[in-house]
């Protein structure tokens, strides 16, 4: 059972990936509107940390698959330079969005959880 599902993840891990990753950058890129408060003052925070956090799993399972080695750090890297390139052009090409330093360091504890999440499951295993 165990095996089968892992061949699925195996098989699925690339198209989920880039299921997400259009996702996220038209999620960060358009004007979105009626996102569910969750009653705090940083539930944007809240979200971006979410959100790298499970774009960073993604990444690792993608990598796992291809036999990468360094794939903690590699995924890790990949996300956060994308999280800052995502800021960097809500600034340049949006009017609705603006480059915030805060959004960019939630998307890196969401990063760093995630890897050290990794981690400590890869050293049990």
């Amino acid at each position: 059972m165990i095996t089968k599902l892992l061949l699925v993840l195996k098989k699925w891990a690339l198209p989920v990936l880039v299921l997400y990753v259009v996702a996220l950058t038209i999620g960060s890129l358009a004007h979105v509107g009626g996102i569910p408060s969750l009653g705090s003052s940083f539930d944007d925070k809240i979200y971006h940390f979410t959100a790298y956090f499970l774009f960073t799993i993604l990444v690792y399972n993608y990598c796992r698959t291809v036999k990468l080695t360094h794939v903690i750090l590699i995924s890790a890297i990949s996300v956060i330079i994308y999280g800052i390139i995502i800021e960097v052009l809500q600034q340049v090409l949006t009017s609705y969005r603006t480059l915030d330093v805060y959004d960019a360091l939630a998307n890196t504890l969401g990063v760093v959880f995630a890897s050290l999440m990794i981690t400590f499951r890869n050293k049990q295993s």
